[in-house]
């Protein structure tokens, strides 16, 4: 079978490693990526498939026998059995690892999120999946990144999200950390919502930043791997066509498996030029996002969004319980 007879997602796969951004069952069995990801609403959506019934009802059983079933401990941590037993059964499906959310409420707090990333790891472990399997999620704020780094330094490998600036890419790398994912699509929503539509594939903002973020990292000879997020079309995937990683929804995975036009590579790594580099601070970290307003919003709007859809776990599981 020739290149061009092969789908585009058979011919992306060739270029970049494919994540799917999803946690749904049968759509990460049906389309085999290599990683997938877990967080508060595919948890909760989860509460509803067949496929994790006996796992929920066995987590829900153990916080009705508690004494305090009611309370915001018990709730908050049937939340998180309920995110790691997920996550349990994702990892036996995919080759590669799971990206497990720490919760958003936390991301400007370095002492509680690396606690809670433990946390998950050692759960993890208690049900039989080592930590090589698992990426633990953090927003790239500074505190997120400074929990990253010292995570790194204790052998937790981290998926830095939320990512919309340089400044924030470069301050992931220089923390050594696994992985991070720029938001190509909410980039792009926020230059439209502002009047600024692209005039090509070229122009997107989105793709433009990536395109730049991996360059930039591999002049360096940074280890972090990029792995473009939050797509909005197929164009844009096809645009990142050569990224390290790139994790796509399951509707637009099934897009590209269906279309078997020719995909070109777009992105080459070149050679490290191992100039010195300035290391970025606190206060420059400070300073660059708030000059950035369409990175401060974003980074804002995207943690919030994450909190509310933490928040709504909560809540029902905390109707289950009663």
């Amino acid at each position: 079978m020739t290149a061009s007879q092969a789908s585009k997602l058979a011919q992306l796969r060739e270029l970049s490693v494919v994540v799917a951004d999803t946690g749904d069952y049968d759509a990460i069995k049906r389309l085999k990526p290599v990683d997938c990801t877990t967080n508060p609403t595919l948890v909760k959506k989860a509460l509803d498939l067949p496929v994790y019934a006996e796992l929920i009802e066995r987590e829900l059983a153990w916080g009705r026998q508690q004494a305090d079933a009611a309370s915001d401990q018990v709730i908050n941590e049937v939340a998180d059995r309920l995110t790691v037993g997920v996550g349990a059964k994702l990892a036996a499906l995919v080759p590669g690892r799971v990206s497990t959310e720490v919760d958003a409420d936390l991301a400007h707090d370095t002492a509680a999120t690396i606690a809670k990333a433990h946390k998950f790891i050692d759960m993890y472990a208690e049900r039989g999946v080592a930590k090589d399997k698992i990426l633990i999620k953090v927003a790239a704020t500074w505190e997120g990144i400074e929990a990253a780094r010292q995570l790194q330094q204790d052998g937790i490998d981290c998926n830095l999200t939320l990512i919309f600036n340089r400044t924030q890419a470069l301050a992931c790398s220089e923390a050594g950390v696994f992985l991070i994912s720029p938001f190509v699509g909410r980039i792009l929503d926020w230059y439209v919502a502002n009047g600024q539509k692209p005039a090509s594939i070229d122009e997107d903002p989105g793709v433009v930043f990536v395109r730049g973020v991996y360059a930039e990292f591999k002049k360096r000879g940074s280890k972090t791997v990029v792995m473009g997020a939050s797509f909005r079309s197929t164009e844009q995937i096809e645009a990142l066509a050569g990224c390290d990683r790139l994790t796509i929804s399951p509707e637009l995975l099934e897009k590209l498996d269906a279309d078997h036009g020719e995909l070109p590579r777009k992105l080459s790594p070149g050679a490290a030029d191992g100039a010195a580099v300035t290391p970025i601070d606190g206060a420059r970290f400070a300073a660059d996002l708030a000059a950035d307003k369409m990175a401060t919003e974003k980074l804002a709007s995207g943690i919030d969004v994450f909190a509310k859809d933490l928040q709504a776990l909560r809540e029902t599981i905390r109707s289950k319980l009663a």
